[in-house]
Order: C-alpha cells, then sequence, then structure tokens
C-alpha cells in the first residue's frame, strides 16, 4: 500500500491537500469550543426552576436559581405554607476565582470572540498555504525539468535528455521521453550514415560507366565491356534495393509484406539449390512466424556471403533449441577476427583489405540483423571448427508468442 501511494503522483497531491484540510479541521473544531467556552462564560446564566422536596419526596415549593454576576449563586423558593426561603451561595474569594475570568477582562478586543476566532482561523490558513505549497512544488518542479527538456529535443537538440528520479508517473514519463529520444536519435543518425555511404557508393560504379562509354568514344561496346557495363549497373540496382529496404526496416510502422506461417526447412532447401550449397537438417518441420520475403532475403544474404568469401562448400544447418529456430550458414572462409565480429554488421562496413571488386554493397549483413531483429531473433558470427565463419541466425518457432515487427 506504502508502495502504492508513492508511486501515484495524483494521490501524493491529493494526500497532501486533505492532510492540510484535516489540520485546519482540527484547529478550527478547538477555536470554535474554546470560544464556546468563553462566550459561556461571560454569559449570564439564564434562571432555572428548582423543586425543593421532604425526606418522603413531597413537594413542598418550588422556585428558581440564578447566577448573579459579583453576588454568586441565589435560589428562591416560595414553600406551600406561603413563606418564602432564599438561599444565597457567596461568590469565590478574587484569589481563588478562575484565571480565564482575568485573562478575558485583560485581552485586547480583537483576541476576544468572535474576533479572536477569526483571526486564530485566518492564520491557521496562511500556516496550512504555506505547509501545503513547498509539497506541491516540490512534486511538480519535476513536470518542469521535463518541459524544458521537451522544448530543447522540439528545437533540435537531439541530445536533450531529462533526469529519472523517483517511481512515479512523472519519473516513468521521463524514463520513456529518454528512451524515445535515444531511438530517434539513433534513427538520424543512421540515415545520415546511410545517405553518406550510399552516396559513396553510388559514385564508383557511376565513375566505372563514365570512364567506360568515355574510353568507348562514338564505338561499339565489346562483350567483356557490355558485360561490365551490365555489372555496374545491377551493382547500383542492388545499392538501391538495399537502401530503399533497410529504410522500411528502420521505420517500424512500414508494411514490409504479410505475416503468415513460413516453413524453414523448405525456404532453405530452396536457397541452398540456388547456390549449391549442402542443406542439413534433422528431419522435423522447422515453422517461424513473419515475413516469407524478409526470411529469404536474410538467408540469401548470408548464403552469398559466405559464397563470395568461403575457399569450399557452404553448409547450412537447421536445427530447434529451447522454442528457438536456429540457422548456421557456416564456409571455409579466411574467417572473421573476432574484433570485427559486430562491426560487420553496421551498414557499409567492410573488412579490411576486402575489395569492392569482390562484390555486394556492404549492406548485406546490416539487413539480416535488421531482419532478425524485426521478427524478434537475433543474428551473430562465430568460428567454424573447420576453419572460416558460422553465422547463426536464431529465431522464434512460431507459436512461441513473439510479437512480430515490434
Amino acid at each position: 500500500m506504502l508502495s502504492l501511494f508513492s508511486r501515484r503522483l495524483y494521490l501524493r497531491i491529493w494526500l497532501a491537500v486533505v492532510g492540510g484540510v484535516a489540520v485546519l479541521t482540527l484547529v478550527v473544531g478547538w477555536a470554535w469550543r474554546v470560544a464556546a467556552e468563553q462566550n459561556e462564560v461571560q454569559r449570564v446564566q439564564a434562571p432555572r426552576e428548582v423543586v425543593l422536596r421532604n425526606s418522603q419526596g413531597d413537594v413542598m415549593g418550588n422556585g428558581v436559581v440564578q447566577r448573579v454576576p459579583g453576588e454568586g449563586i441565589e435560589f428562591k423558593v416560595d414553600l406551600e405554607s406561603g413563606d418564602a426561603l432564599v438561599l444565597q451561595v457567596a461568590p469565590r474569594e478574587r484569589g481563588q476565582r478562575g484565571e480565564r475570568g482575568r485573562r478575558d477582562r485583560d485581552t485586547a478586543f480583537w483576541t476576544r470572540p468572535p474576533f479572536g476566532f477569526l483571526w486564530m482561523l485566518g492564520l491557521v490558513g496562511i500556516a496550512v498555504a504555506l505547509g501545503v505549497f513547498p509539497i506541491i512544488r516540490r512534486l511538480l518542479l519535476r513536470l518542469e525539468v521535463l518541459q524544458r527538456g521537451v522544448q530543447r529535443f522540439g528545437s533540435g537538440d537531439l541530445a536533450a535528455r531529462v533526469p529519472e528520479q523517483g517511481h512515479d508517473e512523472v519519473a516513468d514519463l521521463s524514463r520513456q521521453f529518454n528512451a524515445a529520444a535515444a531511438r530517434i536519435e539513433a534513427l538520424v543518425a543512421s540515415h545520415k550514415s546511410l545517405l553518406a555511404n550510399a552516396s559513396h557508393e553510388l559514385r564508383s560504379p557511376l565513375t566505372r560507366i563514365r570512364m567506360g562509354l568515355a574510353l568507348m568514344d562514338g564505338e561499339h561496346p565489346s562483350p567483356q565491356f557490355r558485360r561490365e557495363i551490365e555489372r555496374n549497373i545491377s551493382e547500383l540496382d542492388q545499392l538501391v534495393e538495399e537502401i530503399l529496404l533497410a529504410s522500411r526496416l528502420d521505420a517500424r510502422e512500414a508494411d514490409v509484406g504479410d505475416i503468415e506461417s513460413v516453413d524453414l526447412v523448405g525456404l532453405a532447401a530452396e536457397e541452398c539449390a540456388r547456390v549449391g550449397a549442402d542443406l542439413e537438417a534433422s528431419g522435423e518441420d522447422i515453422e517461424v512466424t513473419g515475413v516469407a520475403k524478409l526470411l529469404r532475403r536474410a538467408l540469401r544474404n548470408l548464403l552469398e556471403n559466405a559464397r563470395r568469401y568461403s575457399k569450399g562448400e557452404v553448409t547450412v544447418i537447421l536445427q530447434r533449441s529451447n522454442g528457438w529456430a536456429q540457422v548456421r550458414v557456416c564456409d571455409h572462409g579466411p574467417g572473421v577476427p573476432e574484433a570485427q565480429r559486430e562491426r560487420i554488421f553496421e551498414p557499409f562496413y567492410r573488412l579490411p583489405g576486402a575489395s569492392e571488386r569482390a562484390g555486394g554493397v556492404g549492406l548485406g549483413l546490416a539487413l539480416v540483423r535488421s531482419i532478425a531483429t524485426r521478427h524478434q531473433g537475433s543474428v551473430h558470427c562465430e568460428d567454424h571448427a573447420g576453419g572460416g565463419a558460422c553465422f547463426v541466425l536464431r529465431l522464434p518457432l512460431a507459436g512461441s508468442g513473439a510479437k512480430i515487427g515490434a
């Protein structure tokens, strides 16, 4: 219960106000009682009826009793016989009188009822207002900090963040804002890097085509030259296609295809037959939920990367593991240094010494990771026991409850 109250901002504000009202009510009730007692002391008591009875309980007479200011209490009883009895009780000595009466005579008029009650009520109201203000101010001060952070972010400062203090709604909002700001900053930086690298990669084939056309000098191109032009145009087409796909994968809300149940064994068999790779499967069905064309693209990129660098056969191993489908694409190439195994998944990154003419535009492995992430999976690189590298793609099996595209 205490944790609930500490996490809810509106409850804390409500408790602060209710506490102030409760204190005000108690003090007002006490002040009202004091004022009533003071009024009772100063008010002359009205006469009350007195009945005189004998020891047998018979009525002997009736009368009244009243308080006479300065003279004490006086009883007047008229007997049945016609006589009258008067009983007087002397007032207290001055030294024995209550201190309350002397205080009433000695205090100023503005402290006496009803003025004293009004002054006390006003002072208590001011005290409550001053006491509640710093509490509410402390609670809402973080909202102003959050507001300034949002304004800075909206004005273009993508590095703007706000402090994450406490465990209430404001703290949750601050954490969500920081996460969203970090995501937007990463996307903007990724797009800037993508555009910068794409412009560089586009210049290379365009320059080769321009130089080739200049060397032709109006002559008909030779078959070798035509093949070179076609290769450069194909490289441009592949680069544009992969840039567009990378941008759509970065935009989570973009429609990249229908989500369906995909037979991973059949898909892998088709792609292995296309590039001449060996397929090893356990024989059991391996189905995942996702976009078939994206999964095909991820597996094709892994196979083309392996075929490009492998000096021997390429093997694809499919297996199930604790609710996951695991695809291992292994080659017999030079391998990937351990320090570079994360960087090779960055857009347009090539291993040191790799040539642009070796094929590829540097987006293949980056697209594989984006597709895996889109399907709540992962991909990483590890050593191959027979020499070379193994790329391991893990995807949740169908029915695991993973939310594709989240």
